[in-house]
């Protein structure tokens, strides 16, 4: 048979449990709403000022080209006859390229020179009679003072002499004509030898073997041959960044197929026309660059930064942490004592980061803004499910 608990031991055990229960009830309460409003309250996102480099470029994309290049065309009209080079064939300056049929323009050679020794023989004949008739004047002359001779005898060997001599000078104007033009038609025979201007890498072939050429209305081209030491980049810059730019700013780009690598040289011209694409008004920016490698090609496409201000190991911040303040930047920095402001000055800036100058070292925490609120959220949602006493 159980016993019953004396109500005296009873109260005594209730008026013990009861306050240690009411204890850890207002405990975990207490404990619960810290938790939880340490969970409602947004962290900071923050950054840590770092040395480093830092530059402040315009960008623009552009097209590579040779710097030096030509088309090598033909100055006469015929049948291409032969073509000795082949494109990345390299040449001198001097190298045969391509022979046109010679056939026409050498026979028109020998035609001038066979027209020309007949003039000089109509010379020699024409000189022979301007003798004579200078005799026949001098013996005249002499019979006309001893009035052995009539004075119109004397007149018509005067007019012969004249007329040889004109017919003389009539001669050899024709016989310098026909040395131009026989000077012209060798000029054109050689023509049909088509040599390398200069020194390159044949780049291109608009003609071949057997096709007919004709030079009387434009020059056909054969092949282009192209510097390819140096290369050019043809950069398009908008209307808006191109005052930002002058002559002998330093450059570099990146090519589509090796982004990593960097080329650098420096603007060597600023065009003045622009081109319109449309409606935007591009200006076509020239940056030379050493190609000895053979790494560039033509038509590569290519991204340009144009350094307009640069340093290196300087103080760094985002710019997101720095507020225009008066002429000068404020920041928020996280110290042992909680956030100060600190008033900047600011160097070389971009888009994301700028140059600290004055009021920020290396290694201090700046505060950027909040974290997103997801965190709160979730905190508000767990409170409102907690128990309320």
């Amino acid at each position: 048979m159980t016993m019953p608990i004396p109500n005296k031991r009873r109260n005594s055990y209730l008026r013990w449990v009861i306050p240690i229960v009411v204890l850890l009830l207002i405990a975990g309460s207490v404990a619960a709403q810290k938790y939880f409003q340490k969970a409602n309250t947004p962290a900071l996102r923050t950054s840590v000022i770092e040395r480093g480099d830092i530059e402040q470029t315009v960008t623009a994309l552009g097209k590579l080209k040779p710097r030096d290049y030509v088309d090598v065309g033909t100055q006469v009209s015929g049948q291409l006859d032969r073509v000795h080079v082949r494109v990345g064939q390299t040449v001198q300056r001097g190298d045969l390229i391509a022979e046109i049929d010679p056939t026409v323009h050498a026979t028109r050679v020998r035609n001038d020179e066979a027209n020309l020794e007949s003039l000089k023989a109509q010379l020699t004949q024409q000189q022979a009679e301007l003798n004579l008739s200078r005799s026949q004047l001098a013996r005249n002359m002499r019979l006309l003072e001893a009035r052995a001779a009539r004075q119109d005898v004397v007149e018509e060997n005067r007019a012969a002499v004249e007329v040889a001599t004109a017919r003389i000078a009539s001669t050899k104007a024709q016989i310098k004509a026909a040395e131009a033009t026989l000077a012209g038609n060798i000029a054109n025979l050689g023509f049909t030898k088509i040599h390398a201007p200069m020194d390159g890498t044949v780049v291109d072939e608009s003609a071949v073997e057997g096709q007919t050429v004709n030079a009387s209305q434009s020059a056909p081209v054969i092949v282009r041959i192209a510097d390819l030491q140096t290369m050019t980049v043809w950069a398009q810059v908008s209307e808006a960044d191109i005052m930002r730019l002058q002559a002998g700013m330093p450059a570099y780009f990146t090519t589509l197929g090796n982004p990593g690598r960097r080329w650098h040289g420096q603007i060597r011209q600023l065009m003045p026309t622009p081109e319109i694409i449309n409606d935007v008004v591009l200006y076509n920016v020239l940056i030379d660059v050493d190609n000895s490698e053979q790494a560039l090609m033509t038509d590569m496409t290519v991204q340009v930064f144009f350094v307009l201000a640069a340093a290196q190991q300087v103080p760094i911040a985002p710019l997101s942490a720095l507020q225009p303040h008066d002429d000068v930047y404020q920041a928020r920095v996280l110290t042992d004592l909680g956030l100060q402001p600190r008033q900047v000055r600011i160097g070389v800036s971009n888009r994301t980061s700028a140059q600290i100058l004055e009021g920020l070292e290396p290694g201090e925490t700046v505060v950027l803004g909040q974290l997103s609120t997801a965190r709160a959220t979730t905190g508000q949602q767990r409170a409102s499910m907690r128990p309320r006493l």
